[in-house]
């Protein structure tokens, strides 16, 4: 923590992680007095405070007393603890001081802007009412002078600190050489034109940044939860955690992203999605942070809380994602660089030949990439938060550009194209032996508290047909081959086919390898073992009774995705796992993915292998996946895709986040960053071709450096704006 004074916030920046010195000085249920020495410093963090306060519907009464560094706050509990209350009030202490320091810093750039073209603006006025009135010329160099000062002095910071020329320094000798001719209005509109898309540029770069911030204001402070005793609690919405079950009213904004559990609300979506019409959310659909319920009280199980939801994502997108890592953006300043004497050159050979100042000035004016420098970076940010509304976060715009040329897909299997939840499919027990109903009470009763992912299956499945759980006596567990349990005075036997062979028991005819029929099955037994299906063998008092299929089921939207991805983006699919060859073929017949392209087996470096292989070839690769096993296949890959809900090595390696655990988003994903690709090539377009025609006007007939400098700065502009379109588009109702 810290002390801050009027003179040190004056002399240095505090960064919003900073942190104020405080005291609780008296306490009591309903109120409490801080001593905060800030208070006696800074009148403008007192007055924050105090509207802060204000503001606050559960703070009833607030006295600040700058003299003596104090702060007396009455408040109302509302089902909140006094602790949990007190801890919030020292939040707001910090937060006044946040919001005071962010507000300063976000100023400080627009009014660098502003002033940077008010000069101009004011040396172009007076060049223009000099042209009537009798204003004295010195007066309108003076200013033409003061103005290009900045540009002087970027120049010469680049040649003698930087020891390499740049555009300022061929911006400042075409103002030179114009002003020489006596030519003062040329060189103000100049600056004046340049500093307008200066400002554009910067402002319309922070544009996501403060959606972002936006988003951040919008996700609540406070959470309704839902105790275990059925009692309501208002706790801080940073201190829901995942499973919780909250409750939004009317009026609210929603503080995680989860699923409704309960009730039905219109909400609205704006700030998140664009929608400009509130959506209907019902039971078991999803709902996000940061959007508003307009109507109804829904109870929803938080998923995801904090950074983690659709709003943060957005948030830690705009603040880490180096937006400037890509091969264009590096390509346009390696360019610049290089063009910077080639332009010298030209223009003094052209000046050799015409004795114009002006045809070399209009040369030193144009130049091919300050529009593709000016709109990579706002492209990319606007398709890049565009993304996060589609619920797929993309780390950089490097990602975000090789997702636009994969060509060839790779899948992992279980968690990414199945469910990754083991799902019991039937029942099937020997003819006249035992009952399902029978069997699977004996076998749920046996799996019941093992963490085994089949066990807790057969439970689940159990409990969802309402069948009851027998409690269960001595059991033995054996890791790998099943449980041997006494229930309800009989001795149950369930686990794999060795495990019962292993205790005598003879399995008849139903085992995996063999594939009987109903006609053939000695013991009647309609068999109908699938390659993607597994089996769980169950015996009562040592004789065999029956199976249970289990399986691991397709994601509901992996076959119509990887459709699509065939046949509308011309992908080639192929699938990488694990598992054991028959079960991969047949997930991969039932994707329609040829069995050439049908990876099986595959340890942790043999799928890393695999990504090699293909890479090798000529083709950009994206691989898809969840699991830990993943990690290294994923860090070779061109592009690697991980879920929101997979593991956090996944998480962390991946480029590409699908954070509603969707793989339709991964295609929505590959749409956008297609589209961003054919916006880059639009903006490349209109900063190319209009300096190019302009340029061959300027060495041949002649161009003024005015008419030049519309061009050159238009273009960047046009280019500038044509990048916000992401930003602009409005997501349809679902």
């Amino acid at each position: 923590m810290i002390i801050a004074t009027k003179s040190e916030a004056d002399e240095r920046e505090v960064t919003p992680t900073q942190r104020i010195d405080y005291c609780v000085v008296h306490k009591i249920p309903g109120r409490v007095r801080f001593r905060v020495p800030l208070l006696a410093h800074d009148s403008q963090y007192a007055q924050r405070l105090q509207d802060l306060l204000a503001s606050d519907d559960q703070i009833t009464a607030i006295r600040v007393n700058q003299w003596a560094s104090s702060v007396a706050i009455q408040y109302q509990l509302s089902g909140s603890s006094d602790e949990l209350m007190q801890a919030y009030l020292v939040r707001l202490l910090h937060k006044a001081w946040e919001c005071q320091q962010v507000k300063v810093n976000r100023q400080k750039p627009e009014a660098t802007d502003d002033a940077g073209v008010k000069l101009p603006a004011l040396a172009t006025v007076l060049a223009v009412l000099g042209l009537g009135l009798p204003i004295p010329r010195t007066i309108i160099a003076a200013t033409v002078a003061l103005a290009a000062l900045p540009i002087a002095k970027r120049a010469y910071n680049s040649i003698t600190q930087e020891r390499k020329l740049n555009i300022d320094c061929l911006d400042f000798i075409a103002i030179a050489l114009t002003s020489s001719q006596g030519n003062l209005l040329t060189p103000a509109l100049v600056m004046t034109l340049h500093e307008i898309g200066d400002t554009i540029r910067d402002r319309t770069a922070r544009v996501t940044e403060n959606q972002a911030a936006n988003l951040l204001d919008s996700l609540g402070h406070y959470a309704w939860v839902k105790q275990p005793d059925g009692q309501k609690k208002r706790i801080l919405a940073t201190e829901v955690q995942p499973k919780d079950t909250v409750i939004v009213y009317p009026g609210e904004q929603i503080p995680v992203d989860g699923e409704i559990l309960r009730g039905k609300a219109l909400i609205d979506q704006q700030r998140l999605t664009g929608e400009a019409m509130p959506v209907l959310r019902q039971v078991g659909q999803a709902v996000y942070a940061s959007t508003l319920v307009r109507e109804g009280e829904i109870y929803i199980q938080a998923e995801r809380v904090g950074n983690a939801t659709r709003a943060g994502a957005s948030i830690e997108l705009v603040q880490q994602a180096p937006v400037h890592d890509t091969r264009m953006g590096n390509y346009a300043a390696m360019v610049a660089d290089k063009a910077i004497m080639p332009a010298l050159i030209f223009a003094g050979l052209v000046f050799a030949a015409t004795r114009s100042p002006a045809r070399a000035a209009s040369i030193l004016t144009l130049d091919f990439v300050t529009g593709i420098r000016v709109s990579l970076p706002t492209t990319f940010l606007a398709a890049l938060h565009h993304a996060t509304r589609h619920g797929v976060l993309i780390r950089s715009g490097h990602a975000l550009e090789k997702l636009a040329e994969v060509d060839t897909l790779v899948f992992d299997k279980t968690g990414t194209l199945t469910k990754g939840d083991i799902e019991v499919v039937e029942v099937e027990t020997v003819a006249g032996r035992i009952s399902s109903h029978r069997l699977l009470e004996l076998a749920a009763a046996a799996e019941q508290r093992l963490t085994h992912p089949v066990a807790e299956a057969v439970v689940r499945y159990a409990e969802k047909l309402g069948k009851e759980i027998l409690p269960r006596q001595e059991f033995t567990y054996e890791i790998g081959l099943g449980v041997k349990a006494e229930i309800d005075g009989e001795q149950v036997l369930v686990g794999s086919d060795r495990f019962l062979r292993q205790s005598g028991i003879a399995l008849d005819c139903l085992y995996e390898p063999h594939q009987c029929n109903h006609a053939d099955c000695p013991q009647h037994l309609n068999c109908r073992i699938s390659a993607h299906d597994s089996l769980l063998y169950i015996a009562v008092n040592g004789e065999f009774q029956g199976v249970i299929y289990y399986t691991d089921p397709l994601r509901l939207e992996s076959p119509a995705i990887i459709q699509q991805l065939q046949t509308e983006y011309g992908m080639e699919i192929h699938l990488l796992t694990g598992d054991n060859q028959q079960r991969a073929i047949a997930v991969a017949e039932k994707l329609g993915i040829p069995q050439s392209q049908v990876h099986a087996e595959a340890f942790p470096e043999q799928k890393a292998e695999i990504i090699r292989q293909l890479h090798e070839t000529g083709k950009t690769v994206a691989f898809t996946g969840d699991g830990l096993n993943d990690s290294i296949a994923l860090a070779y890959a061109d592009v690697a895709i991980s879920f929101g809900g997979g593991s956090e090595v996944a998480r962390e390696t991946a480029d590409v986040v699908l954070m509603d655990d969707n793989l339709s988003s991964f295609v929505e994903a590959i749409a956008i960053a297609r589209e961003t690709k054919a916006l880059i090539q639009q903006n490349i377009g209109l900063s190319v071709v209009p300096n190019l025609a302009a340029l061959g006007l300027a060495t041949t007939v002649g161009l003024h450096p005015l008419a030049a400098t519309v061009v050159h700065n238009g273009s960047a502009i046009a280019a500038g704006l044509n990048g916000l379109r992401p930003l602009m588009h409005q997501d349809p109702p679902r």
